[in-house]
């Protein structure tokens, strides 16, 4: 930091003249000497200044001392190391994530989705630029939570709070009645996966298997006993569904533009606004993103680039059905004046299993 410097005018009977020999025979900072009016005016520094406070007496002068830089106390401020301090700090400060939270209704999904953060290091005092996409770290929770339809995640200076939604309740009336049942195929297809709960599997691995089929059974035998548990979970498979659309042939939607972000200085001695704040919290930002309304028109040759994507959209979100589409095949296409029809193949993953009530074989 710089050093202090003060003005000095020496003044009175003595002679001021001698001090300042002194001072320099002494190796005292002395500078801008000025002979103005019958007084001396010079600079120098700290050590400068107790050298004339210990021998203006002797010498029999009067001192005049001018600070320079003491201006007003915010003047003052910033001519200090505190000052400094006080802007580094928060720009440090704002390089890490101080807070995370998880804002959930269903106390025992907020403390796994927690650990699950904990596990892809998504804490406190970790830096910013370290921490996984939001991406990644939506795969990671909604992978392990069968329950979640989406995560969202807020944003706001250093804190990062994370929203899980739920998926729609789908539950059956005969799930409603506790009953035990057994799972069956809701359409054909060939059997990819189990996620089962309670039950025990009939069909197989790689099984082709048409509607109605039983997929698990709720009754579990072992010797003479016999066991109603009832069957809970999943079957997934793959199957191919044709899917018939008519679309306008011009199409708004909404896009997400670009990303604008708000900083917001909470100075020590502002009032402020929030007394929930940290004390140290002085910056802190917002990010902001513009939907903007956009205008795309089918025409031949965006099959691929835009129809197919569009569809997929579509049928996604037509059912609450954990889905998932692996690949298509356009069987035909015609575009109209004002419209677009046609077909497409797709291959389709999914549960298809539902429950239904035990079949009479299982209640002997």
């Amino acid at each position: 930091m710089k050093r202090k410097q003060y003005d000095i005018e020496l003044s009175g009977g003595g002679k001021p003249t001698h001090l300042v020999n002194e001072m320099i025979q002494n190796k005292q900072r002395v500078s801008s000497l000025e002979h103005i009016d019958g007084a001396i005016w010079f600079r120098t520094d700290t050590s400068g200044l107790r050298y004339i406070r210990a021998n203006r007496r002797r010498l029999k002068l009067k001192v005049h001392v001018v600070r320079i830089g003491d201006g007003t106390p915010v003047n003052r401020l910033f001519h200090s190391w505190s000052a400094l301090l006080l802007c580094i700090i928060p720009f440090l400060a704002a390089l890490f994530l101080w807070q995370v939270n998880v804002d959930s209704e269903h106390p025992e999904i907020a403390e796994r989705i927690e650990q699950k953060l904990e596990q892809s290091a998504v804490v406190p005092m970790k830096l910013l630029r370290q921490l996984p996409d939001e991406g990644t770290i939506r795969s990671l929770i909604m992978t392990d939570e069968p329950d979640l339809s989406w995560v969202r995640f807020e944003k706001k200076g250093a804190t990062l709070t994370v929203i899980p939604m739920m998926s729609p309740n789908t539950t059956s009336n005969v799930e409603k009645t506790g009953k035990p049942g057994e799972l069956a195929a809701r359409t054909g297809g060939v059997i990819t996966g189990f996620q089962l709960k309670s039950g025990e599997r009939v069909a197989r691995l790689n099984q082709t298997v048409k509607k109605g089929d039983l997929l698990a059974t709720g009754v579990l035998e072992q010797g003479d006993k016999v066991s109603v548990v009832g069957a809970e979970g999943a079957v997934f498979a793959d199957y191919w569904l044709e899917y018939k659309f008519t679309l306008p042939k011009t199409i708004q939607y909404r896009a997400a533009g670009e990303k604008n972000v708000v900083l917001e200085w909470h100075l020590p001695w502002l009032k402020q606004t929030s007394p929930d704040r940290p004390f140290w919290k002085i910056v802190e930002w917002k990010e902001e993103v513009d939907d903007t309304v956009k205008t795309i028109t089918l025409e031949e040759g965006t099959e691929k680039k835009i129809l197919v994507p569009l569809l997929k959209h579509k049928l996604l979100s037509e059912t609450s059905f954990e889905k998932d589409i692996k690949d298509e095949n356009i069987l035909q296409v015609t575009f109209d004046s004002d419209k677009v029809t046609g077909t497409i193949l797709f291959l389709i993953n999914e549960n298809i299993a539902v429950k239904r009530p035990l079949s009479q074989g299982g209640d002997d």
